[in-house]
């Protein structure tokens, strides 16, 4: 008998209805607005009651940079959460919605793998409760209604050159990201270049992930520049008067979905900004729910620390006033001897010396997310063809640099396999030695912001970027923007802007190429290297291998 699927182990899940899952956070049945029998919006009423509960400890799971080797970063955060119940304790994990692109590209789902996953694990990876699919119908009216305004009369002068709303779907279609709009005579309106991004890149999405309440949701809508006149004066959203119909879009949107694990515990799942192109978090509302129901809450961001824990940290902690308590980076043997420059095909040979090259990458992370004042463990995700030389050779590095790595098997075991973890976080979650604090201070002008973690964070030499670059930023400055935090577009897979480049590289130069203003997120995007905001698809899709089988089910989706 092969080994399973992790769609045949989630199909195989004994799932409980979602009214007892609920129950266990103490959410009052009336409270949860089922999709089907086992997901279930919560309720802002409900949430709302729950603002003066004292919050329970946020324990953060990041990772090394990815590699083609596999990490299993919400694996370990789902198996992580399922750990904690496991041994006694109160627990929920937050992640994030999976997006329609990757699915279909190359990354494949985002709802864990093995024993520890998150379940329904197909509507979890297509189109769950909705949520992605109005969020591009919020930002795709916008785009409409800015179209239709300068078509009719233009009350607000907007230059149509000057018009920096794109249009979204979610889904890669390198095809979309520059195109030109309005052709074919005067009825269709003036003619304009513009292009497309994924949905997870769009600052309506990063809006949903970052507001706190509906209230909160429509003024951030509102505050979205959306074009500028010809005295270059922003125009918003609101004097579109989009704002309004943009928060009825998203309503429902804004309630956090609930879902189980495959061991019946309960799991937030909410929003999915992409961490190389956006701020890489599940939403506020669904984190802060949470801590006000569990006694430890288990979040991840996207890929390696260098972009979602500082994100996490610099962006989402920073503006909701959160102070994570712990953080877990994912390792693995195989990713170790990647970066210690084995090719994918050769991983399956014991090569200690390769494991103790690769250890820089790791190390280096373990640096950073130690200089925000959280305490670290490492979780070693364990694979078959690991030997025991070579996890001792990543223990020790670990141990060299005042952390613990521990062995974790939760992919075959289910929470057994991460008890040890659990009870490590627990220790650290308790201990009361995180003194977090974000990189920089919000005064700090916004180019040094981009300085900052270049430096500091992806150890860069320099910073290069063009004088319209840094003449456009300090026009935001002018403009009252000064104080926004950055968030950086940057590739995911080195700590420079350069792919190819693993390990732990210094002194390199990061290049900023363009920077967008994200006014109702709250945040500066700063575009460095070759990273787009609307991906292509690999030459052999992941779609070209999904199907129905002869029964109806779904093949191919992972």
């Amino acid at each position: 008998m092969g080994v399973k699927s992790d769609i045949e182990i989630a199909r195989e899940a004994k799932k409980k209805p979602i009214q007892e899952i609920g129950a266990k956070l103490g959410i009052p049945s009336e409270h949860l607005l089922p999709y089907g029998h086992d997901k279930a919006k919560v309720g802002q009423d409900f949430i709302a009651g729950l603002a003066d509960r004292a919050p329970g400890k946020l324990i953060l799971v990041t990772a090394i940079n990815p590699t083609p080797a596999g990490e299993g970063k919400t694996t370990t955060t789902v198996g992580l959460g399922d750990g904690l119940n496991r041994i006694g304790k109160k627990a929920a994990i937050c992640i994030r919605e999976a997006s329609l692109g990757p699915n279909f590209g190359m990354k494949g789902g985002a709802a864990g793998g093995g024993m520890a996953q998150v379940v329904p694990m197909e509507e979890m990876n297509l189109h769950f409760t909705g949520d992605f699919h109005a969020i591009t119908s919020a930002h795709n009216l916008l785009s409409a209604m800015i179209d239709n305004h300068i078509y009719w009369v233009n009350a607000l002068d907007i230059d149509a050159r000057r018009v920096v709303w794109r249009r979204v779907m979610d889904m890669n279609d390198r095809a979309l990201r520059d195109i030109v709009v309005s052709l074919g005579g005067v009825a269709n309106g003036f003619p304009r270049q513009t292009g497309f991004d994924i949905t997870v890149a769009s600052e309506v999405m990063a809006i949903l992930c970052l507001a706190t309440d509906l209230k909160d949701l429509q003024r951030r809508l509102g505050d979205i520049v959306v074009a500028y006149r010809r005295d270059k004066t922003p125009v918003h959203a609101r004097d579109l008067k989009a704002d309004g119909a943009m928060t009825v879009l998203l309503k429902d949107a804004m309630q956090p979905n609930l879902v189980q694990t495959l061991e019946n515990n309960p799991a937030f799942v909410h929003g999915g900004p992409f961490a190389n192109i956006a701020h890489g978090c599940n939403s506020v509302i669904a984190t802060t729910t949470a801590l006000r129901l569990a006694d430890y809450v288990v979040t991840e961001a996207g890929f390696g620390a260098d972009l979602g824990a500082e994100k996490f940290f610099d962006i989402k902690c920073r503006k909701a006033g959160l102070k994570p308590a712990a953080a877990v980076i994912v390792a693995t043997v195989r990713a170790m001897k990647m970066n210690g420059g084995v090719a994918k095909a050769d991983l399956g040979a014991e090569n200690v010396a390769a494991v103790q090259e690769g250890c820089a990458n790791l190390g280096r992370h373990i640096e950073n997310v130690k200089g925000f004042g959280v305490p670290v463990v490492v979780a070693i995700n364990h694979f078959a063809g690991d030997t025991e030389a070579e996890i001792a050779a990543v223990k020790a590095y670990v141990a060299g640099l005042g952390a613990e790595a521990i062995l974790c098997k939760h992919w075959a075991q289910g929470s057994a396999g991460i008890e040890d973890l659990a009870r490590k976080v627990v220790e650290l979650a308790d201990g009361g030695s995180a003194e977090f604090a974000p990189l920089y201070p919000d005064a700090m002008p916004l180019f040094e912001k981009i300085e900052t973690i270049a430096t500091r964070i992806y150890r860069a030499g320099a910073v290069t970027a063009d004088k319209s670059v840094r003449d456009q930023l300090k026009a935001w400055e002018a403009a009252g923007y000064g104080d926004l935090p950055v968030c950086m577009a940057k590739t995911q897979y080195s700590f420079s802007t350069d792919p190819a480049l693993r390990g732990a590289p210094v002194g390199h130069t990061i290049p900023v190429r363009e920077v967008r203003l994200s006014a109702g997120a709250g945040f500066v995007v700063a575009i460095c290297g070759e990273i787009m905001t609307m991906p292509g698809l690999p030459r052999v899709p992941s779609a070209e291998v999904i199907r129905l089988d002869d029964d109806g089910r779904i093949e191919g989706l992972f």
